[in-house]
């Protein structure tokens, strides 16, 4: 048998992602934000690219109206008197009558001599002497919305309280070391060490420290944090000292052990654990300010006046992009070599195709949502407890997509509806069958339910794993008891018998 090359045809088939297809695939799946980012920096790499903007009426007579007073003259300034006949008790009344608006650049004779300096305005030496230096802008107000930090917190009381230079530095030092919960982080001898001190010297430190507002600021444990802040309650008796000693049995809800403990009745015991849970376990954290972001919902629900739903897409999070094609004429009128028109036609494609992709985004997000809204009707209207089993198969199978396509769509993108703001992908849950052999129900529906009756628990009535297993069945929900117990925990929903050890606690 001859071995030789030969040509032989085939026809093959295989999906080649083109950067287009990348591309438009990434923007389905970016949030708003995202999204956003994405364009501007797209808007700055392509000369083609234009953001489509627009001012509100109201804004742009505004501007019209600050640029008009602007350009304005000023007033002519009022007539002068003969010095020699001007007096000071003239002179404080027109000082006093001048307006409130004058400009803070402005000067007048004198004001050389009064503020400190020749060139110097009045202005300027208030802001000096307000800010710390000449020509500052004063951002008073800025001042005043600026959260404080816990550690400016106690680094002032520390100027205040401690007048010792040495310990002054050290408690410098162990402020640094508090975290943000206000527990002091690190060993007291390696500070020691570092600051070339004796260990009675820090611990002096930090005593002052543990003295500031908020009390049981600087503890090094929670029985220490809780101690300090019943000192300063002046509420530190054997009794409460013995009390978190034994904080494992307070956690445990165990009155036999603490009365034992304690060497105290029941009822004193009660009033010593309500006590305690009064008290802030982490004094630090009311001075950290978390900037909050508000989620902007991508896709508006509203009831239709003829029944029904109005799905529609929120355009505040759709960027606004142009190609600009009398640019790209001219350009490419001018341009004279072929690197030069090359570059202009990858420009141009790579602009009407990003045009392209955003406007697709758009329309499957909302073919998406419109669906989405379809089968959750009875959500919309009854609430959580009518909502159904979903899954990506149901949306792709009724629009004719594929279920990655939904997946991405489904990512990081905001409805608001009449029952709240969710992810889209909130109404996607897994079914748990009817015990009753009907419809199936969803598990967020379950969830909810399940919370509910717990809710509605009274002191002496707590429910089992599995006297919630048989409510549900009664309700004609077939579920296990370990499904409750994970459905439960997830919620972060206590046992049984912790619920009925705080009841007893609580009563």
């Amino acid at each position: 048998m001859a071995i030789g090359p030969r040509l032989d045809l085939r026809q093959t088939q295989s999906l080649v992602m083109t950067p287009q297809l990348q591309q438009a695939i990434r923007l389905l799946q970016m949030s708003s934000v995202e999204l956003t980012t994405y364009v501007e920096q797209e808007i700055e790499r392509n000369p083609l690219l234009e953001a489509q903007e627009g001012e509100p009426q109201e804004i742009r007579e505004t501007v019209a109206a600050a640029d008009q007073a602007r350009e304005a003259p000023p007033p002519a300034p009022p007539s002068t008197r003969d010095t020699a006949e001007m007096s000071r008790q003239d002179t404080l009344p027109a000082e006093q009558d001048q307006p409130l608006d004058t400009d803070s650049n402005a000067t007048w004779e004198g004001a050389d001599e009064r503020a400190g300096g020749p060139g110097e305005g009045v202005s300027d030496a208030w802001n000096r002497g307000r800010d710390g230096a000449a020509g500052s802008d004063g951002d008073f107000e800025g001042r005043l919305s600026r959260s404080v930090t816990l550690r400016e917190h106690l680094i002032d009381q520390l100027h205040v309280d401690v007048t010792d230079l040495q310990l002054r530095l050290i408690g410098a030092h162990l402020i640094d070391l508090i975290d943000e919960s206000g527990y002091l982080e690190g060993d007291l001898g390696a500070v020691a060490e570092l600051m070339g001190c004796d260990l009675g010297t820090v611990e002096q430190a930090l005593a002052a420290i543990q003295r500031f507002d908020p009390p049981g600021i600087g503890a090094r444990s929670l029985r220490e944090c809780l101690e300090l802040q019943l000192r300063d309650r002046n509420r530190l008796d054997p009794a409460m000292a013995a009390l978190l000693d034994h904080l494992d049995l307070v956690g445990r809800s165990d009155l036999v052990g603490l009365q034992r403990a304690c060497k105290v009745d029941a009822d004193d015991v009660l009033d010593m654990i309500a006590e305690i849970r009064a008290l802030n376990p982490k004094p630090g954290l009311a001075f950290e300010v978390e900037v909050t972001q508000s989620v902007v919902p991508d896709v508006f629900v509203r009831p239709h006046l003829d029944g029904g739903w109005l799905v529609e897409l929120n355009s505040d999070t759709l960027p606004r992009v142009l190609v600009n094609e009398q640019y790209y004429a001219k350009v490419n009128h001018l341009a004279r070599t072929k690197v030069e028109r090359d570059y202009l036609a990858e420009r141009f494609q790579s602009a009407n195709w990003l045009v392209k992709s955003l406007n697709q985004r758009a329309i499957t997000i909302l073919k998406v949502a419109t669906e989405i809204v379809r089968q959750q009707d009875w959500f919309l209207t009854h609430g959580v407890k009518r909502m159904r089993p979903l899954v990506l198969r149901d949306i792709a199978t009724a629009i004719g997509m594929h279920e990655s396509t939904v997946s991405r769509v489904t990512t990081n993108k905001y409805m608001a509806t009449p029952r709240g703001i969710h992810e889209l992908k909130y109404f996607f849950t897994t079914a748990i069958p009817s015990s009753e052999g009907g419809d199936a129900h969803s598990s967020e529906a379950v969830r909810f339910r399940i919370r509910e009756m717990i809710e509605r628990e009274g002191g002496r009535t707590i429910l089992s794993d599995d006297g919630i297993v048989e409510a549900l069945k009664r309700d004609g929900i077939g579920i296990a008891r370990r499904t409750v117990a994970k459905y439960r925990e997830a919620m972060g929903i206590n046992s049984s018998v912790e619920r009925r050890r705080r009841a007893r606690v609580a009563m």
